[in-house]
């Protein structure tokens, strides 16, 4: 394919756009036609989703509220040794 033929059917493709016309409502409703594409569309929420809100929240405030845990791990192997100790901090 030569470059030629590439800028030609770039020239007709620039004139077939509705947005050349010379009416001005054909033209409005080309550009709000793009513009719909564009826009955000309204979320719907389910009742899954509120679900999902009061869990989060819920599990939230029991983390602030509850006291902090701390974690001591010790893991020893078959030979009576230490394998592995973990100390989680506060």
């Amino acid at each position: 394919m030569s470059d030629t033929s590439s800028l030609s059917e770039l020239a007709r493709f620039v004139g077939q756009s509705r947005l050349i016309t010379e009416d001005p409502a054909a033209r409005q409703r080309a550009l709000n036609g793009m513009a719909a594409g564009v826009r955000p569309k309204p979320l719907r929420h389910g009742v899954a989703d509120l679900l999902g809100v009061v869990l989060v929240l819920s599990a939230r405030t029991r983390r602030v509220v509850l006291p902090k845990v701390a974690i001591d791990l010790d893991v020893f192997g078959p030979n009576g040794g230490r394998a592995v100790r973990m100390l989680l901090p506060r």
